[in-house]
């Protein structure tokens, strides 16, 4: 009696030259370095100055506030005399 084989699972390969290869990590270097610079780009307009006029919060580039001091004032105590 002949023993049945199990078929054998077809195997995937992948062959390439080093151009291939080369042409691929500039691909992915490039897609990489548009993200980094799509995300600074993101980042350095949710992080500008939100500016208060009459109480309403725009974004004017032109203008620059100064920081935001406060200032405690000593209340002067009168004696009755």
């Amino acid at each position: 009696m002949a023993v049945r084989r199990k078929p054998q699972a077809k195997k995937l390969k992948f062959e390439l030259t080093k151009s291939a290869i080369a042409g691929i990590a500039v691909i992915t270097f490039c897609l990489f370095l548009w993200m980094f610079l799509l995300g600074v780009w993101t980042g350095q307009s949710l992080l500008l100055p939100v500016y208060e006029k009459n109480g309403v919060a725009a974004r004017e580039p032109g203008k620059k506030i100064g920081p935001l001091v406060i200032r405690a004032e000593k209340k002067v105590v009168q004696e009755a005399e």
